[in-house]
C-alpha cells in the first residue's frame, strides 16, 4: 500500500491524453509506482480520502470490482 504524491499525480495528468480523472489515476499508480496488481491498487486507493470518492463514483467496492474495471479499461 502506497501514499499517493497528488504533486506528481497533476504533473502527470499534464501530460495525459485521457480526459476521466480515475483512469489518469490508475495510469498513474500504474507507472508511477509500478503497482499491477489489482489488490494492491484497491488497497492504496481505499487508503486516500480522495480516491475514496472516485471509487464510490465507479460503483467500485471491492478489489474485484476494480479488477472488472481495469480489464473494460483496455
Amino acid at each position: 500500500m502506497i501514499q499517493i504524491n497528488w504533486d506528481e499525480y497533476k504533473e502527470y495528468k499534464r501530460s495525459s491524453h485521457k480526459e476521466e480523472n480515475f483512469e489518469i489515476l490508475l495510469d498513474f499508480i500504474k507507472s508511477y509506482y509500478n503497482m499491477t496488481n489489482p489488490s494492491d491498487i484497491y488497497a492504496s486507493l481505499v487508503n486516500d480520502t480522495l480516491a475514496q470518492m472516485m471509487l464510490e463514483k465507479h460503483d467500485i467496492s471491492d478489489d474485484e470490482a476494480l479488477e472488472n474495471y481495469l480489464f473494460r479499461q483496455k
